[in-house]
C-alpha cells in the first residue's frame, strides 16, 4: 500500500520521498516508483537505524505530509514492538514536524490493550501495536495543534500481509491516506481522528486516555532515548 500511495501521490504532481528497508528494497522501490524524489533506507527493527533514518530524513525536510506506513505481522512480538511501536514513535519524535501525519493503524487495534508491564520485555501483540499505534497519533494530535494527524485503517486488504484472499478494496485501502495527505476538503482537515475509507469510525477509547499516552509517550523514550517536543 506504501508503494501504491506514492504512485497516487506521483501522478498528482506532488513531490514522493520513499523508505526501504535496506539497499535490495530500495532498488525494488525505485522500480515500481521511478519518479519518486528519493528513496531513504534503514531497517526500522534496529531504534539506532530507525534514529539514522531520521536524521537523514530531516535533510530533505520541512514535508508537508508524513505516512507512518510501515507494519509487520507474522513475525515475533520482539520485532512487532520494534517496528510497529517504536519505530514510528521515534520517527515522530526525531523527524521535524510536518504539516500532517498519517497513521496506518489497523481494524485489530479495537481487540488490543494497552498492557505497558510488556513494554520492559517488548512483548507485544499485533491487536496491542496498533492500539499503541493509534494511542501515538492522538497523542501527536493533542500536543502538536498545527498539525493535522490521523490514524486510517486500510481493512483487510490483499498485500502481502494481507494475503491474496483478503476482502478489503486494495484501491480504497490506500485512497484515504493519499486523502489524508493531501487533500484541502474540509473533512480531511482534522486531527486527532481514526478514518475507515475516508470516514470517520469509532476507535478503542483507550486512545483518547490522556493518562495512557502520557504513559506511552514516557516509555518510549525511557527506551529509545528520544522524546516528543510540544
Amino acid at each position: 500500500m506504501g508503494a501504491l500511495s506514492a504512485k497516487a501521490l506521483i501522478a498528482q504532481g506532488h513531490f514522493v520521498v520513499l523508505h526501504a528497508r535496506n539497499t535490495e528494497r530500495k532498488r525494488d522501490a525505485l522500480k515500481i516508483n521511478p519518479e519518486a524524489e528519493a528513496v531513504l533506507s534503514g531497517d526500522l527493527s534496529s531504534i539506532e537505524e530507525t534514529k539514522i533514518l531520521a536524521f537523514e530524513a530531516n535533510k530533505l525536510a520541512p514535508f508537508d505530509a508524513v505516512i507512518h506506513n510501515a507494519g509487520v505481522y507474522q513475525t515475533s512480538s520482539k520485532e512487532i514492538f520494534a517496528v510497529n511501536v517504536l519505530a514510528p514513535y521515534i520517527l515522530t519524535a526525531l523527524v521535524q514536524k510536518p504539516k500532517r501525519l498519517i497513521y496506518l493503524t489497523s481494524g485489530m487495534h479495537l481487540q488490543g490493550r494497552a498492557k505497558f508491564d510488556n513494554f520492559k520485555i517488548g512483548q507485544v501483540s499485533y491487536s496491542d501495536s496498533k492500539l499503541y499505534v493509534l494511542i501515538l497519533c492522538k497523542a501527536a494530535a493533542r500536543l502538536w495543534t498545527n498539525v493535522y494527524a490521523n490514524a486510517v485503517d486500510p481493512g483487510w486488504v490483499p498485500t502481502k500481509m494481507g494475503g491474496g484472499g483478503a476482502p478489503d478494496d486494495l484501491q480504497k485501502g490506500y485512497a484515504t491516506q493519499v486523502w489524508l495527505a493531501v487533500s484541502k476538503d474540509e473533512k480531511a482537515k482534522v486531527s486527532g481522528r481514526y478514518f475507515f475509507h475516508q470516514k470517520e469510525r469509532h476507535s478503542n477509547p483507550e486512545g483518547d486516555d490522556i493518562l495512557l499516552q502520557e504513559k506511552f509517550l514516557d516509555l518510549c523514550k525511557k527506551i529509545t532515548g528520544v522524546s516528543i517536543s510540544q
